[in-house]
Parts: C-alpha cells; structure tokens; sequence
C-alpha cells in the first residue's frame, strides 16, 4: 500500500516534468549542501515509477494474452459441447494441463511490446505503434479463435496450416456451409476482434523519460535468457511441443488443452519439411512393385507361446543392435542376450526401420514404416488415427501402462502412447529429484528396470501389457560400472546386466510361468566408423523370452521390428489387419520376407539376394552387395512412394 501511495506520488512528480529537469537543478544547482534527504528520496522515487511502470506494463500485458488463451480454450469446448461430453472437473484438467503450452506461446507475441519498452529507454516513440501492433494482434488471435473452434467440429483435429490449402479454393470451401452460418461466425470473428483489442488497448502506456538509460538496458538484456527459455519451455532435452500437454484418453480433451496458435505454426514445419512427396511411378506401376509385400491375412504355422493371454512386456532396449553381441563379434559385451538367443525364441535376421528412437518408438508399436525425413511421433493428428498393440490388447482386457526413465513430452511421446492405447504413463517426473539427475537424460536404468519389476509382479485382475524404453545406453553413456575402458561397450554392458538382474528376479515369482518378455532395440547405431553402407549397421537383435514361451526357437526370415504387432497379436490369437504395413513372419503366407530400413534421406532394402543401399540426396546407389541391385533400389523407391501417400493419407 505504501509503495503504490508513493509511486501516485512519484508520478505527480514525473508528471510535472520534473525528470526532464537538469541533473543541477533537481539536486539543487551547485551548492552540496542543498539536496536534502527528503528530495534525495523523492529523486529515487521517480526512478522507481520509471522502471515500475514499464515493468508493470509488461507484466499485464503478459498475463492478458494467457488469460485470453484460457478464455479461449472455454469457449472451445462449450462451442463443441454439442458433439463432446465433458464434465466441471474436465474443464480444470484442460486448464491446467494446457497451461505450459500457453505461457510458452505467450512469450511469443510478449516479444514486441518487450522490444518496445526498451527502446522508449533511449527514444521517445509514438503509442500508435504499439496500438498497430494490437490490431494485427487482434486480427490474428480472432482468427485463430474462431477459426480453431468452428473447424473443429468438421476437422476432429486442431488448428494447423492444413486449412491455407483451401483459400486458393475458396467456394469448394464454403460450398460445405450455409451462408447464414458464414454470416454469424464472421460476426463473431469481428467481435472477437474488437473485444481482443480494446483489452489490449487499455493497457498502452505513456512512458516517463529515463535518465538511466545504460542501467534499464543492462536489466533489459538479463531477461532475454528468460524469455528464450520460457519459449522453449524450459532447460530439459525435450522442447515445447503440442504433446506435452495430452493427458487424457479422451482426444477432445486433449486437442482442448492443445494451445491452437501454438498447434497453427508447429504446422507449418510439419508441412514444409516432414512430409516429402516421392513420385517415381505411376500408382498401377507402384502397386505392381510393392506386390503382396505387406500381405496381413497370414495364418499361425505353428505356436510359440503355451498360452494366449500372458502378461506381456515388451523392452525397447536404446541404441542395441546386434553389433554389440555376439552376431557383431562382441560375445562378453551383451552376455544375457546372447544366452537368451540360445534359450528363447531369437529373430535370426531381423533389422530396425529408422535411426531414431522417436521413429523406432512407432514403427514397434504401430507396426508402421518410417521416413527418411517424416517422424510421425511429432505429427499428433497423424498419430491419432494409429494402431496400436496397446489399443488392441486394451479391447481385450489388458490393463496397459508405459515406463520410461526421461521426459516423456520429449518428441510428443506422450501423446503418442495416449494415442495408441497407454493408459497409465510412469516417467521421469514420478521420481525424486536425486533419481532425476542419476543420469544425463533422467532416470538410470537400474532403477528403472525395478520400477518394472514391481509394475509387473504387482496384483491385478487382469493381464497386463508393459511397455519400457530404457535410456541409459545412449551417450554420453553415464552409467555406474566401469567393464570396459570404452564407455560406449560400457554403457551396453551395463544394460545388458539390468536385463540379466531382472529376468533372474522374476524367474524367483509366480509371475515368471506366465509372463512374455519381448526384448528389441528401438535403432541401432553407427559404432567404430560403421556407417548405412553395412548391413550390420542396422541389424537387431530381437529376443522372447519367459514363462510364457513353449521353448527355444530360432527363426530365421528376413524381417522387420514393425512385423512384431502382426506376429504377436497372431501368436494371440488376435486379427491384425489394421496394421498394414506389419506381417506375421511364422506365417507360411509370409512368402517374399524383406526388410526396409530408413535412414536420413537414404534407405535401404534386404532380401534373399544380398541388399542395397540408396542415397536419395545424389539419387543413386551408395552401397550393398546383391544379384538383383536395381530391382531392390525400384522395390525401395516404390515402398517409399506407397507408404508416404498413406502416411499422407491419415
């Protein structure tokens, strides 16, 4: 209360013009011992309420934009009411898990007025400025408001840069609606618009001078840091992306707390650079090339498992190819899965589909191909309308739950396993801050794998499906044992001890005879100059292991991690043809076994006569060893060609 009585008083003073005075007569001209105490504090007054009063600006400034956000996302949801049911409790939940998303986004129009005020430290600038910001301020958030809610009920997605698409077509576009409908919702986008500005425009300021230009400027400078990371959402690994805020099994709730600005120009890098279009052939020509090469109608040759309802775990071990076993001449280096090879049902030839985790993540889980430049993880609207292993068993009864020891908003993994069926996520924020830091990118995997441990052998009446992603075999390989001097050997060394560990104690429970324990790695890596030119570059070595497994197993086709959802759900007892691009490999259907795998603008292709290897970048060949080299490049070309169009297509 004081501090405002003063700072009324302050601005009295700068009013009248006193801190445009010179420097001699507010100090009380050229005798020392003019200036009072009284008159000193007066003069720290004023530069209080200089500083003070930019600062506030800036403060309610802010905070206007974050509440016109939350308005926002209640008006979309009571505007969508009619389609979607939600309750009170549902509103709060959109609300607060949305809320990152919306500060982040409002640092973004922050940056103007933020520019502003800094400059009126050294000029004197005309408010007509910041008011023509505000109009474009309100042109855009109106837009986006209105535009976001009333596409929605036609779209079932958010707001992206899709709907550019349809202004070079404008009558195909309103052709769907009526114009009365046009008529009320360009209504309400003009007073939106007008709302949206007036709130803005009562916030426009008239600066007083500042004589300590250098000081404010200095203090000006030190919240660029801030305002970076406030807009990147903060120092950890993952940055601030849509899937962060996805929390709910219901997609309406999650696309609520979806901030729409934000969804709008995440968009454009979606569009511009993830999705390349790949036209080699005509479609009768590519359909012809692909063949029965995704068949999904193969029957069981046989069983592997003594069961058709275990409980299932399946472990994305980081980075593990089979290069670090002993099918890479390294037998000391992964002893339990080199054993597990012998003792379970081993996937002689099987290879990753990408490079990275956020791809290999949904080509395990969806049985879906990857792209040289596509991660359809960090596509929510495409994701969505996946299938998924975990949404197939939760139809059937299985309570399904995901364990990873990092940041699950990184990539929009979150949404991702939401999407396809997790309903329960455990991650790295449900440790303590002393498990947090055990490792560079959260959680180490000791600790991690007794989290599943306990996960698993905890009661339930139901089965279970688990999903992990282990983390700790990835660099800067920062992990608690020293084996070898490598610390890249050391870091797979030490997952491999983790596996070992907690196989032998669920070997001791009751849990054991009726459990599946699915082991593969999410990619491999190019290790000791191995490059995409090897074969072994991206082989993996893909184990089941478990009570539930009848014996030892070897099968020795040709295939692809993205054929485990077809293979699994077969040996299930499960249909599997909503996974498209997956094929059951102990199937006497799987007739022509190949793999894919994609790596940065390149790919490459195995079967039965050797593979080859293409660079999309120089259009050409740049390795492989194969009798019929050019028919894989075409079947490679075609493969890409195909699954791009459907990718597209979701």
């Amino acid at each position: 209360m004081y501090l405002c009585t003063r700072l009324r008083k302050v601005r009295a003073l700068s009013s009248a013009g006193l801190e445009h005075l010179p420097y001699k007569q507010r100090v009380g001209g050229s005798n020392p011992s003019a200036p009072t105490k009284g008159f000193r504090r007066t003069v720290a007054g004023i530069f209080l309420y200089i500083v003070a009063a930019r600062i506030i600006y800036l403060l309610k400034t802010y905070l206007l934009t974050v509440l016109l956000f939350i308005v926002a996302k209640l008006s979309f949801m009571l505007y969508n009411s009619g389609s979607h049911d939600f309750v009170a409790t549902d509103v709060a939940d959109v609300i607060s898990h949305g809320l990152s998303l919306d500060l982040s986004t409002s640092l973004y129009l922050f940056i103007v007025p933020f520019l502003f005020v800094v400059a009126t430290l050294w000029l004197r600038l005309p408010t007509w400025i910041l008011k023509s910001y505000y109009v474009l301020l309100a042109v855009v958030l109106s837009l986006t408001f209105v535009a976001d809610a009333c596409l929605y009920e036609f779209w079932q997605f958010k707001l992206d840069a899709s709907c550019l698409q349809y202004l070079s077509t404008p009558t195909e576009a309103m052709a769907s609606v009526s114009g009365w409908f046009l008529l009320v919702r360009l209504l309400v986008l003009l007073a939106v618009g007008v709302v949206v500005y007036l709130a803005y425009s009562r916030l426009v300021p008239v600066f007083p001078a500042c004589r300590h230009r250098l000081a404010g400027s200095i203090g000006a400078l030190l919240m660029v840091p801030l305002i970076v990371i406030g807009i990147r959402g903060g120092l950890a690994e993952s940055t601030t992306n849509i899937g962060q805020v996805y929390y709910s099994q219901h997609p309406f709730l999650n696309h609520s707390a979806v901030n729409p600005l934000f969804s709008f120009m995440a968009s454009f890098e979606k569009s511009a650079n993830h999705i390349v279009d790949y036209d080699y052939y005509s479609d009768s020509e590519c359909r012809q090339l692909v063949g029965e090469a995704y068949a999904t109608d193969g029957l069981l040759a046989d069983t592997l498992l003594n069961t058709t309802r275990p409980n299932i775990v399946v472990i994305l071990m980081e980075s593990a190819g089979s290069i670090f076993t002993q099918v890479g001449g390294r037998p000391q280096t992964m002893p339990t899965i080199d054993r597990l090879m012998d003792e379970g049902v081993y996937f002689e030839q099987c290879y990753a589909n990408t490079w990275r985790t956020d791809r290999g993540t949904v080509c395990t889980w969806s049985g879906y191909p990857s792209f040289p430049t596509s991660s359809v993880m960090k596509m929510p609207k495409k994701t969505r309308h996946l299938p998924g292993i975990a949404s197939t068993l939760r139809k059937q009864g299985y309570k399904t739950t995901y364990l990873y020891g990092g940041d699950i908003n990184f990539t929009n993994m979150r949404s991702y396993l939401i999407s396809t069926g997790f309903d329960s996520l455990v991650w790295m924020k449900d440790y303590t801050a002393e498990q947090q830091s055990t490792a560079k990118w959260g959680v180490r995997d000791d600790i991690t794998f007794d989290t599943l441990f306990d996960l698993l052998t905890k009661p339930a009446d139901a089965p279970k499906l688990i999903g992990y992603s282990t983390l700790s075999s990835h660099e800067p390989w920062d992990v608690p044992i020293s084996k070898y001097d490598d610390p890249t050997l050391n870091a797979f060394y030490y997952l491999d001890q983790c596996i070992g560990r907690f196989l032998t104690r669920l070997k001791q429970t009751d849990y054991w005879q009726n459990t599946l324990v699915v082991l593969l790695p999410d990619h491999s890596i190019g290790y000791q100059g191995l490059d995409e030119r090897s074969l072994l570059r991206n082989q993996i070595p893909v184990v089941w292991t478990g009570g539930a497994v009848k014996g030892p197993r070897r099968i020795a086709a040709i295939c692809n991690q993205t054929d485990l959802a077809a293979t699994l759900l077969a040996q299930l007892g499960l249909p599997f043809a909503d996974f498209a691009f997956s094929r059951n490999v102990t199937s006497p259907n799987y007739r022509y076994p190949f793999a894919v795998h994609n790596f940065n603008n390149g790919f490459t292709v195995v079967d039965s006569t050797g593979y080859a290897v293409f660079d999309l970048d120089t259009d050409r060949q740049m390795g492989g060893q194969s009798s019929d080299a050019q028919r894989l490049e075409r079947m490679g070309k075609a493969i890409l060609q195909s699954t791009t169009q459907h990718l597209k297509q979701l």
